[in-house]
């Protein structure tokens, strides 16, 4: 009788799990069939702006490393390698005497558009280039954006390109010195920038010159997650390109990971606390600003491996209600809450949900996207893309943000969401 009463049992269990199973099947297919009307558009729409050239997008003049860092993949089905080559040489020829990496550059001729404290190289007299100093991660984009070359090229050759007297190989090394050197805080084991919301290069005060993209005596200084998870990445893509670094590199890496872990992120939270301020912040002293959740730099951080699978499915899942509070479009929110009206100085971030403040980007969204894919939350990504792909459809294009009523904002012919996005379909498509 007990045997029997056990056998019934299993019976069930199996049953109610082949049942549950075949439902979660039955949701992966309707994700994925409502998602597949849109890749094509946006496959083709991707190829078809990524051929009119490098710059970030309409509204810019420039081809910014950290935009080409997520739009490489894209920009390979439509150019020759040479192509790809060069323009990230351009970058090591215009790198600075300390081993610093610009941010973009533009033609000569046209630098006098835009009010940039521009630099200019004897290595490459074609362009002139800028830095938004403000942010800590041009090193590790450019060295990501190779790392990505050899990738889909297979073209090691690249680092033994002599740009001057380094290798482009020296050069990237060099650049992860420079960050060593000048961004580097040795009590947390951790690397600053100024305050920014997030991934952002615009600080809250008000600026000595320009808009708030440079440091500055007004500058507070601080610690964030997306920073370090971006030189966590570079340090991995580093290690592998050139398995010679591993020795001086690999414990800087292990350390710089550990200590995201035991300062940056609030295990009772299960998020990462906004900012460590080496000295004060720039907001008033009764604002919470661990109330602010940030939806770019977690995506980063769980790219550089920094969370666990369960830890991967809390972040997606406070990121869906944080969406769903805001009232907005996507996944590729900013932040929530935002910085309240006036916090930054800054026209560009106010009022509350504009541009980096609460502004919704599919440019980090779709990196969120990619990792979904990677860990196995297959479903849960179809159904966080679908807004996505949607909007470039009903658009017909790809715009720089989304308003919280997810409407296009900014620039248009956005290469950067056209990158991720594409990247993303493709990922997709290799997981059938």
């Amino acid at each position: 009788m007990k045997s029997c009463y056990v056998s019934l049992l299993g019976l069930l269990f199996a049953f109610t799990s082949t049942a549950q199973v075949n439902k979660n099947d039955e949701k992966l297919q309707i994700a994925k069939a409502q998602n597949e009307i849109y890749f094509p558009f946006v496959k083709s729409k991707a190829l078809e702006v990524m051929k009119s050239g490098f710059n970030a997008g309409d509204g810019y003049s420039e081809v910014w490393i950290r935009d080409y860092n997520t739009f490489i993949e894209l920009a390979a089905q439509v150019n020759p390698k040479e192509v790809l080559k060069e323009n990230l040489l351009v970058f090591c020829r215009m790198q600075g005497g300390d081993g610093n990496i610009i941010d973009g550059f533009t033609p000569k001729e046209k630098a006098g558009e835009v009010a940039y404290n521009f630099s200019y190289s004897k290595l490459e007299t074609r362009y002139a280039a800028h830095k938004n100093t403000v942010e800590t991660d041009q090193e590790s984009s450019l060295v990501q954006a190779v790392y990505k070359y050899i990738q889909l090229t297979g073209d090691k050759t690249i680092l033994l390109e002599k740009v001057g007297d380094k290798t482009v190989g020296e050069r990237l090394e060099w650049a992860m010195d420079f960050l060593m050197k000048n961004r580097f805080n040795s009590k947390y084991g951790l690397f600053t920038g100024a305050t920014t919301a997030d991934w952002g290069d615009i600080q809250p005060e008000k600026s000595e010159i320009g808009w708030g993209v440079n440091l500055d005596k007004n500058s507070h200084i601080a610690i964030d997650i997306y920073d370090n998870a971006m030189f966590v990445i570079a340090l991995n893509n580093l290690m592998d390109m050139i398995p010679a670094t591993q020795k001086k590199w690999a414990p800087i890496k292990n350390q710089v990971a550990q200590n995201c872990r035991k300062h940056l992120w609030d295990k009772k939270a299960q998020k990462f606390i906004p900012h460590i301020y080496l000295k004060d912040s720039p907001f008033p002293a009764n604002f919470d600003e661990n109330t602010i959740y940030y939806f770019g730099g977690t995506a980063i951080a769980i790219e550089a491996g920094l969370l666990t699978k369960n830890e991967i499915k809390v972040s997606l899942d406070e990121m869906v209600k944080r969406v769903k509070k805001a009232g907005a479009g996507s996944i590729g929110l900013t932040l929530y809450p935002p910085y309240p009206d006036g916090y930054f100085a800054s026209k560009e971030m106010n009022p509350v949900y504009t541009y980096q403040n609460g502004g919704d980007w599919t440019w980090f969204g779709g990196r969120m996207i990619q990792q979904l894919i990677k860990y196995g939350f297959v479903q849960e990504a179809y159904e966080q893309m679908l807004p996505m792909v949607k909007r470039v459809k009903d658009n017909n294009g790809f715009y720089e943000w989304y308003s919280v009523d997810n409407k296009p904002r900014g620039s248009g012919t956005f290469r950067g969401e056209a990158g991720v996005l594409f990247t993303a379909i493709a990922m997709f498509e290799r997981n059938k």
